[in-house]
């Protein structure tokens, strides 16, 4: 069964920092793209941040571009979003899910996807 479970939420100040983590497992292979997508209060999902593993091409959200960056690691499928910079706006429960799919403007998970648990990120002003 594909499994994706994330972790490294938490509560920070503005201008912290916070790491999440997501270990995918269950894939048959690892050409998908996997990513990050966020929910805060009264808002619409969307998506923040997208890799490709098999060639490490991103997508990121506008409003966390240079702040934000996503990346591979090398056990089990485990993908990182380093949250740098962080703003009250950030706040939201944040979910893994793959696979993805995005374009110049957004990200989203395919038909097919799976999600993982959220893990609650609170920035405080």
């Amino acid at each position: 069964d594909v499994q994706l479970q994330a972790s490294g939420g938490g509560l920070v100040q503005a201008g912290g920092s916070l790491r999440l983590s997501c270990a995918a497992s269950g894939f048959t292979s690892d050409d998908y793209a996997i990513g990050w997508f966020r929910q805060a209060p009264e808002k619409e999902r969307e998506g923040v941040s997208i890799i490709y593993l098999p060639d490490g091409t991103t997508y990121y959200l506008d409003s966390v571009k240079g702040r934000f960056t996503i990346s591979s690691g090398n056990a089990e499928n485990t993908v990182y979003l380093q949250m740098n910079s962080l703003k009250p706006e950030d706040t939201a429960v944040y979910y893994c899910a793959a696979p993805c799919a995005y374009n110049s403007e957004h990200a989203w998970v395919l038909p097919e996807g799976y999600w993982g648990q959220g893990t609650l990120v609170t920035v405080s002003s």
